[in-house]
């Protein structure tokens, strides 16, 4: 994905003087990486992703699962603040334990469990909404949680049906869901389960 964006200050994750991302492959130009990425990441995606307890390791697994070609730091928190459109991620400082907080939530998973759709995606919209706000990785991270959407979606019983994605609507919905609107985020996740 492009970096075109974000924001970040003294990024060590960049090569020198450009917005690229320091990658395995030291490919120096945004488009290629951007294609590189998307292809080795859309196909790690298809592989069976990583088993786990719905808690932050598992979540960190799934990342390192999809990126592990591209990004030496897959898998890892960033250390770097970053922003889009002048809205902050959450600093680096306090991920873990954002993280942590937010996963305990989860009760391993056992959140979702609860009979009826109006349940799960009373538990899934303000997740996925507190994740996005978190953003615990320098890139991937909407692919990431995605995938991870589509575990759960799998272990509980509820597949979601990402060929509805609307790449465009469904930004918009995370974005608006960034500032506690969580119904267009709630919707789009309605049109993928049904």
């Amino acid at each position: 994905m492009s970096l075109e964006g974000y924001d970040a200050f003294e990024d060590p994750y960049c090569y020198p003087g450009v917005s690229v991302l320091r990658n395995r492959l030291d490919i120096r130009d945004q488009s290629e990486l951007d294609a590189f990425e998307v292809e080795i990441s859309t196909l790690r995606a298809e592989e069976p992703l990583p088993e786990g307890d719905f808690d932050p390791p598992h979540y960190r697994r799934i990342h390192h699962h999809l990126f592990q070609d591209v990004y030496i730091w897959a898998g890892q928190y960033r250390t770097v603040r970053i922003s889009k459109g002048g809205n902050s991620f959450c600093y680096p400082e306090h991920i873990p334990a954002q993280m942590d907080a937010l996963f305990r939530k989860l009760s391993g998973g056992g959140a979702f469990a609860r009979p009826g759709l109006d349940a799960f995606l009373d538990t899934l919209c303000p997740f996925l909404s507190e994740l996005n706000a978190i953003h615990p990785f320098r890139e991937g991270n909407g692919r990431v949680q995605l995938a991870f959407v589509g575990l759960i979606g799998e272990t509980f019983g509820r597949p979601f049906h990402f060929e509805k994605l609307s790449r465009e609507t469904y930004l918009s919905a995370v974005v608006a869901s960034y500032f506690g609107r969580l119904q267009p985020l709630r919707d789009e996740l309605t049109t993928l389960l049904t």
